[in-house]
Parts: structure tokens; C-alpha cells; sequence
């Protein structure tokens, strides 16, 4: 790992080849700004958090335009997203939610929200508030986070998680393939996907570096990245 850090380059000279592709650096730091950025991720609450998940969850796979059209339907049944009304949903709201027209039907999603909202529960009960558990996570430590969401959520791996993550307010990068063909590229991973354990780690080591080069949130220079590919 020393040694892909040590040949990758530095952030200003990432940026300055995208910014080949992009107009200029400027142009691309406009572009890489992550709207979706919380300050304090105590201030969100469960319910929040809750229905952003069920959003990564259910948009996997999916088209995201359709569940965006029908998210009003999705609030409605279920009941706003508070965890502690959804974790106790039991038969008869699963075949309600199986026959309602207004969400996407899917028995294995619906069954994974219902899953999650004990998950968020569960940890909101621990910390205080799902939020505070993310607040405290290390920033140079999204492998492990990651690791946590796919082991105590349901269908929370992989992009879901990330997606998740960045959407909630979390100071996220995403492991897409224009990233990973990026960090390819630098020399921190042998091929354009990161799925094992031991490529999320390089990830993070390398968003990391970049980080403490340029003072950039991670979901920032996960952006550039992307963009200097092209």
C-alpha cells in the first residue's frame, strides 16, 4: 500500500488533469461540490436516515426516476419512516405493503426496510440517535463502516451503502467506475472495481492522503477523481 501511495498523484495535479477535461480546475471544484453535505449528522433525525436507506435499498437495481415519483406513496405506507412504528410491522402490514399500488412491490425491499428500521432503532437506542453513530465513525475509517452497515443492516452492501451514505449528509466517496478507474490509474488498485475488504481499505488510505493534501471532503475528491477520467 506504501507503495501506490507513493505513486499516486497529488490532488492538485488530479485536479489539473481533469480540469483538462473539464475547462479547468475551477470549473471542475464547481462541479465536485456535494450538495448533499451535513454539518452535524446528530441534527438529522432517525426517520431521516431511515428513509434514505429505504431509498438506496429499493433504487438498487431500479430505475431511481420511478421510486422519486412514487415516494410519495413510500412516506405514506410507510408511516413517515419512524423507526419505532416501522420495526414492529408485522403480516398484515407486509401484505398491505405487498398490495399497495402507490410503492414499488417488492417483498425482499419491503422486508429489508422493515429489517432496517430495528438496525436504525437499535443503534439511535445506543448512541443516542443513528445520527450521532455516524458522527463519531472515523472519516478515514468508510471500509469499516461499510463492513458495520452490510453486517447489521439488510441489503446495505456494496454502492447501496455508499449511496446511502452520501445522500444522508455523510462525507462519503463512492467507489464508482470512473473512481476506481481513476485509482487504477494511480497505482492504488489492480482493477477498476473495489468489492474485497482489502481494495475498500486502499480506498480509504488513498482518499485519505488526498484529504490531508488539500483539505477537501472526501465526497469532493471522490468527484475529481471521476471527472479526471474523462
Amino acid at each position: 500500500m506504501k507503495t501506490a501511495m507513493a505513486s499516486m498523484r497529488s490532488f492538485e495535479d488530479i485536479l489539473a488533469l481533469a480540469g483538462t477535461h473539464h475547462g479547468s480546475a475551477e470549473n471542475v471544484l464547481k462541479l465536485a461540490q456535494n450538495a448533499h453535505h451535513a454539518a452535524d449528522l446528530s441534527t438529522i433525525s432517525d426517520a431521516d436516515y431511515l428513509a434514505e436507506m429505504t431509498k438506496a435499498v429499493f433504487s438498487a437495481g431500479f430505475n431511481w426516476q420511478v421510486i422519486r415519483n412514487k415516494w410519495p406513496g413510500f412516506e405514506a405506507a410507510f408511516h413517515g419512516f419512524e423507526p419505532a412504528r416501522v420495526a414492529f410491522f408485522h403480516d398484515e402490514d407486509l401484505d398491505r405493503l405487498l398490495s399497495d399500488t402507490a410503492i414499488v412491490r417488492n417483498g425482499q425491499k419491503i422486508t429489508a426496510t422493515i429489517a432496517n428500521a430495528r438496525f436504525v432503532a437499535e443503534t439511535s437506542k445506543q448512541y443516542g440517535s443513528f445520527g450521532s453513530f455516524l458522527e463519531r465513525w472515523p472519516a478515514d475509517d468508510q471500509a469499516g463502516l461499510l463492513a458495520h452497515l452490510g453486517k447489521h443492516g439488510s441489503r446495505l452492501g456494496g454502492a447501496t451503502a455508499q449511496y446511502f451514505l452520501r445522500f444522508s449528509g455523510y462525507d462519503a466517496w463512492i467507489a464508482s467506475r470512473d473512481v476506481c478507474a481513476a485509482l487504477v490509474r494511480e497505482g492504488v488498485l489492480d482493477k477498476p472495481t473495489a468489492t474485497s475488504k482489502t481494495a475498500l481499505k486502499k480506498i480509504d488510505a488513498a482518499f485519505t492522503t488526498l484529504h490531508d493534501q488539500s483539505g477537501q471532503p472526501r465526497a469532493v475528491i471522490s468527484r475529481v477523481l471521476a471527472l479526471s477520467t474523462g
